[in-house]
């Protein structure tokens, strides 16, 4: 039987094309991240489980990879009676955000009080593959922590509408929201706070499987036809202005204890935020509601009417830290969808930058003559260049026609008549014109 050749299922390769693209957007993401002062970190792929647990609400848990325990302790492990046996200590992580917060927890004396950090790496979720949905994918994370003031969501917001400005994405939104709103409004429509969470749950989803999706699962998670009428009228006849919307919905709730704090504090978000890059794709969304359990103010997520889903989320986890430390930590982050941005620059044919592939191929005309090959190839990348040396020799044809698989513009001919003047061949492959100059003076022609 012969072995199959695909990845498993959810799982990438990435061939060099594909990783000159990825490099290129990863390029621009770090860029901007450090314009904005942010500091790179890095954390192991693998976490405790009880690190990971807990932090991502009842779906988010269940997709968590777990390895499982090996030799004596997975065998005691399999002896205990059934719900007893621990097979699993650790699992790949879920995200970015639980580990940095486990990092603070642990470095907190070593860190800035506030700490601006961002990650660029694979995270796991034991999910269905499917189009732009993977198993193993790269989440791009920043985050502000240390900081409750609002200049920190705005701060964060504008750095990621700058990156998708720099990509060439347009008629992008950041809808965002706020957690104690949704409180409100969930408590506006009599709504116990016992199915709070259930609710969320099933708010989250509406723009997947829309608002008749929703009533439906509203009802199947145990609230009355007149809990869930009260809820999605509150949307009904809202203005377009972001400001008045936010009066409007306030105003309808101002029965309910916070309505008022929290619709001035989202108030205070707009009208710093109208300083900023930010002001222009901030979209007051009432209905946003985040999956994760962690979130505790401002919530965000990337959507258009150009692609279908949404290109990164975020929100402020004024509390996860401190299930760490046993003391609050205010933060607030934002994860970029990298991998669905990809995907899209690709279907479009987007623009990736200049080819980074080799610049020159020194040619290798026989194993006697490759010394001075080797020579020239590194003469060139003294210089920063970058230079293929052909691995072998062979016929120069052969080496012209694996230059052009490369996309390699410039060839050096080391032939036996050139090494006997004293000179090297310079052959531009787009034009097919082929020059010698002299061994001691051809590095010029690269300044």
């Amino acid at each position: 039987m012969a072995i199959s050749t695909k990845p498993a299922s959810g799982f990438r390769d990435f061939l060099p094309d594909e990783m000159r693209r990825r490099d290129y957007v990863f390029g621009v993401v770090e860029k901007v991240f450090k314009n904005y002062g942010f500091d790179k970190i890095d954390t192991p792929s693998v976490e405790r489980l009880s690190t990971l647990l807990g932090k991502y609400g009842e779906e988010g848990d269940q997709l968590i990879f777990r390895i499982l325990n090996r030799g004596d302790k997975l065998t005691r492990a399999l002896e205990k009676q059934p719900g007893e046996a621990n097979l699993a200590e650790i699992g790949l992580r879920y995200d970015l955000t639980v580990p940095l917060a486990r990092v603070f927890a642990k470095y907190k004396n070593d860190l800035p009080p506030i700490f601006k950090r961002y990650q660029i790496a694979p995270v796991w979720r034991a999910d269905r593959p499917q189009r732009g949905r993977y198993r193993e994918f790269y989440q791009c994370d920043v985050d502000i922590v240390g900081s409750s003031s609002l200049i920190v969501e705005v701060e964060v917001v504008s750095a990621l509408s700058e990156i998708l400005e720099k990509l060439k994405f347009e008629n992008f939104r950041v809808h965002f929201n706020h957690r104690k709103f949704l409180k409100v409004m969930i408590a506006s429509a009599d709504i116990p706070q016992d199915q709070e969470s259930t609710t969320l749950i099933a708010l989250d989803k509406l723009d997947k499987i829309g608002v008749e999706g929703v009533k439906k699962e509203l009802g199947t998670r145990g609230l009355d036809d007149s809990q869930i009428s009260k809820l999605l009228s509150l949307s009904e006849n809202l203005p377009d202005d972001n400001v008045e919307k936010v009066k409007t919905l306030t105003n309808r709730m101002q029965h309910i204890e916070g309505a008022q704090s929290v619709g001035q504090e989202i108030l205070e978000l707009l009208s710093l935020a109208e300083n900023a890059i930010a002001g222009k794709t901030l979209y007051f969304d009432p209905f946003l509601a985040r999956g994760l359990s962690y979130y505790t103010g401002a919530i965000f997520e990337i959507r258009s009417d150009d692609f279908p889903g949404s290109l990164g989320g975020g929100g402020r986890y004024d509390e996860l830290i401190g299930m760490f430390m046993k003391q609050p930590v205010p933060a607030c982050g934002f994860s970029l969808g990298l991998e669905r941005i990809i995907l899209l620059l690709e279907e479009r044919n987007a623009s990736f930058g200049p080819d980074s592939g080799p610049d020159v191929l020194v040619s290798v005309f026989s194993n006697e003559l490759a010394g001075e090959s080797l020579k020239v190839a590194q003469e060139l990348r003294a210089m920063d260049i970058k230079v293929d040396l052909y691995p072998g020799s062979g016929k120069l044809k052969k080496q012209f026609k694996y230059a052009n698989t490369r996309n390699i513009k410039t060839v050096i001919v080391l032939a036996p008549d050139e090494i006997e003047k004293g000179e090297v061949s310079i052959k531009d492959m787009e034009c097919g014109e082929q020059k010698s100059l002299s061994r001691d003076t051809f590095l010029s022609y690269f300044q």
